[in-house]
């Protein structure tokens, strides 16, 4: 049975620009293709009061990373900055295509937003795309003075499986020691592989982020099949035993996205290891219900995850 009656009314009209896809090795090539094309046909402006730097960073390994610094162009003290992880599934996207939200984040946030071109799955498996972010954000920690960024107070943050990379390069960082993260902010972030063999939900799922595609991302991923024993946290967030001494975290998801049990259990770990958490959960909401701009829950969605990232940018 559909659960379409449980969307919030607002929403219904946001399927038609989030139809579901189910991912495969046929289907992906396809959607990289048709983005981007929009993207070449997309021209994004950049508004007052905000720079643009594409550039390339060298990793460890000797690969290229590239990432977009977008900066407020009023001078002032030395600003908290967010390293921005966008979606995708694993599988597909770019940090160019989140440049309008960016470009207006830093105006509402005050801050500095790097955002990173991690290399996609299948093509590169993990650990490959959580080092190419941890490589962008050791890269901000250690250019902070020229990019008029507070060392001290660097984010991560991220949508889907850009809040999956968000939580395990939360995870990274602190185990390494090298960057001290004062907060994750993790939009229905894809964490946790296990749900793609667990018991399915009956109210999540059908719309816009299917199991199917949820199945084909994690295993792009991994490299294997999902739901087996070994995976590492810095894979999939939730497989870490100890989530003790991770930055404050702000956590938002829908109550029909597919990762919302996901997402509510690693809130509650989170609680429970003493890690500051705020949580919501948008009733009749989809994955990526957040797109579908002029509903009132969006509008609430962001102006909560807003006040929450100003909040921990800014700390009185």
């Amino acid at each position: 049975m559909s659960s379409r009656h449980l969307i919030d009314p607002e929403l219904v009209a946001g399927l038609e620009m989030l139809p579901a896809i189910d991912f495969s090795d046929t289907q992906v090539p396809l959607v990289r293709e048709q983005m981007a094309a929009m993207m070449v046909n997309l021209e994004v402006a950049v508004p007052d009061g905000v720079a643009v730097e594409e550039r390339t960073i060298r990793s460890p390994e000797g690969h290229e990373v590239g990432i977009v610094i977008t900066t407020p162009i009023k001078s002032a003290a030395a600003r908290p900055a967010v390293l921005h992880i966008h979606g995708g599934g694993y599988v597909i996207g770019s940090a160019a295509a989140m440049n309008t939200a960016n470009h207006q984040l830093v105006l509402d946030a005050d801050c500095v937003v790097v955002s990173v071109d991690y290399r996609l799955a299948p093509e590169t498996a993990h650990p490959g795309p959580v080092e190419d972010c941890y490589t962008g954000l050791k890269w901000l920690h250690d250019n902070a003075a020229s990019l008029g960024v507070d060392s001290q107070r660097i984010a991560v943050s991220g949508e889907s499986a850009g809040g999956g990379l968000a939580a395990a390069l939360a995870l990274l960082a602190r185990d390494r020691g090298e960057v001290k993260l004062i907060h994750q902010h993790l939009i229905y972030p894809m964490i946790d592989d296990r749900t793609c063999v667990a018991e399915p939900h009956p109210y999540t799922g059908e719309f816009v982020w299917t199991p199917t595609s949820n199945h084909y991302g994690w295993t792009a991923l991994l490299g294997h099949e999902p739901g087996r024993e070994g995976v590492s946290p810095y894979a999939a967030a939730s497989r870490a035993e100890n989530l003790s001494g991770l930055p404050n975290t702000y956590i938002a998801v829908g109550a029909m996205d597919l990762f919302i049990e996901e997402d509510l259990e690693y809130a509650r770990r989170l609680i429970r290891a003493g890690v500051p958490t705020e949580l919501h959960v948008y009733p009749g909401a989809y994955h990526g219900f957040d797109l579908a701009a002029g509903a009132h829950i969006v509008q609430k969605a962001s102006s909560n995850s807003l006040t929450a990232l100003r909040r921990a940018l800014h700390p009185a």
